[in-house]
């Protein structure tokens, strides 16, 4: 029987990150450590070339201000974008996606596994890197999934959209969801919860590889069942993933896996 390298994680499982001091959404370890930190000196010269209004964008994400919706001009391969956003944490999310690229892809990446879209952030990175790049969407939250659809308009041709989550198992599992729509994870007690369906990791891959050859990158964000996930891939799917890229349940910056980095 093959064994899954990756089943040894210890992930918190079900119930979530643990919680942290946090400073206008930052956690307070985070801020302490930050002027010693080179990657983010690096997403700031980002943020002047990511940002055409820069002086604007970063008054907001510096002093969390500024009224919402808001529509934010961003510079891509592809030509200017202009998603909208609905808070000040969508503007942490922009930043840490397009100018701390968290998620940096490869110029020729054509197939990414977004699991965790949220308002649809992460796939608009995706899909104006190059214009062959093909998503496949998973967010469960009805709320979300509206704001994504208007924030990828331009590119309906170029992903696949499930409204459901993504985990070690499947069914019809409650999901916490706040305001921001930022935080929402399944069997997160503290939040609103509704119910939403979940689909199986394994039965994902399966689906997505009998169409797909390999997968560029799996991206991961779930909020605390991130390790959990990926530890239960089966080892055949593994094998077609160049790179797995999420969130660790330890609250640090995201994390990275090359299962088929030869591929």
């Amino acid at each position: 029987m093959c064994h899954n390298p990756l089943s040894s994680f210890d992930g918190q499982g079900w119930f979530g990150k643990d919680e942290r001091m946090r400073i206008m959404d930052r956690d307070v370890r985070q801020l302490v450590l930050f002027p010693f930190q080179s990657r983010h000196y690096v997403a700031m010269y980002n943020m002047m070339q990511v940002h055409p209004r820069f002086v604007e964008c970063f008054r907001r994400y510096i002093t969390n201000s500024g009224t919402y919706p808001y529509s934010v001009a961003i510079r891509s391969p592809l030509g200017e974008v202009s998603p909208t956003l609905y808070s000040y944490h969508d503007m942490l999310t922009v930043h840490e996606i397009f100018c701390r690229q968290d998620y940096r892809l490869d110029e020729g990446a054509k197939v990414i596994v977004d699991i965790g879209s949220n308002i649809g952030i992460s796939a608009l990175y995706f899909l104006t890197r190059n214009p062959n790049c093909k998503c496949y969407l998973f967010e469960p939250v009805p709320a979300n999934v509206e704001k994504l659809k208007k924030n990828l308009s331009r590119f309906e041709d170029r992903y696949v959209l499930q409204e459901a989550a993504v985990a070690d198992r499947s069914g019809t599992l409650e999901f916490g969801t706040e305001p921001s729509g930022r935080y929402g994870g399944l069997m997160s007690a503290a939040l609103e919860p509704i119910k939403v369906q979940c689909l199986h990791i394994n039965e994902v891959l399966e689906e997505i590889l009998r169409t797909e050859t390999a997968i560029d990158m799996l991206k991961i964000d779930t909020e605390g069942v991130e390790e959990a996930t990926i530890a239960a891939i089966d080892p055949r799917y593994l094998a077609r993933i160049r790179l797995i890229v999420y969130e660790g349940n330890d609250g640090k910056a995201t994390k990275t896996i090359k299962p088929a980095a030869g591929l």
